[in-house]
């Protein structure tokens, strides 16, 4: 059980989905968790649904009990990813009270550290073929041919409207200031372990499966 932490592009999404094939992690987000929730409409559901409507934020025990009905629901899964959560250290103590409730424990709270200018140039230069998705960037992977598709041929690209620089950085002074805080609260406890969110995709996972392999190294015969 654990949890990946790094701003936004730092590449949780894509290493999550790794643990997810090769383990069969299931991938908490409490994000993807309420909406779904609230589409059901479920109690927990109405509940978060009247608090956004409204303009105000999800409280903390609304989201554990979300977390609870699933980690129910999914009991027989080999283990969880948490994603978006938690955020702050009250979250990190339900949470801890959460899982021991249950018979669980955290195993490993993953950093994805970033060179914050080198992850600016990397999401603002993100763009993707309007008609197949094939993803591009200016400086580190343009099409062979300017303005050509590789994969379809399209003459149409198309940007997200946040991936701007000024953008990038306002959510990178968001997640120092609101996550990254509760790393000292799981150093303390000797659960983090950081790995460079800069480096190739395939290294950043070989990095993290290194991670979860010394558990069976240190494991009680």
């Amino acid at each position: 059980m654990l949890i990946l932490l790094g701003p936004p592009g730092a590449g949780k999404g894509t290493q999550a989905q790794s643990l997810m094939t090769k383990h069969g992690l299931v991938q908490l987000s409490t994000g993807d968790m309420l909406r779904a929730a609230v589409k059901v409409g479920s109690e927990i559901g109405r509940q978060a649904d009247a608090l956004m409507k409204a303009g105000a934020l999800v409280p903390d025990e609304v989201v554990t009990a979300l977390i609870e009905a699933r980690l129910e629901f999914e009991a027989h899964a080999p283990g969880f990813i948490f994603d978006g959560y938690p955020r702050t250290r009250a979250q990190a103590e339900s949470l801890d009270a959460l899982l021991a409730k249950h018979g669980m424990k955290l195993d490993h709270v993953i950093e994805l550290a970033v060179d914050e200018e080198a992850l600016v140039d990397r999401i603002s230069g993100r763009f993707t073929c309007a008609k197949c998705n094939e993803g591009y960037h200016d400086r580190f992977k343009p099409p062979g041919q300017e303005g050509v598709c590789d994969v379809c041929g399209s003459t149409e690209f198309k940007r997200r409207p946040d991936d701007n620089a000024e953008t990038v950085r306002a959510r990178l002074a968001e997640y120092r200031a609101k996550t990254a805080p509760i790393l000292p609260y799981y150093e303390a406890k000797s659960l983090v372990a950081r790995v460079d969110g800069m480096a190739d995709i395939a290294d950043v996972t070989e990095a993290i499966e290194a991670i979860l392999a010394s558990d069976a190294q240190t494991a009680p015969a």
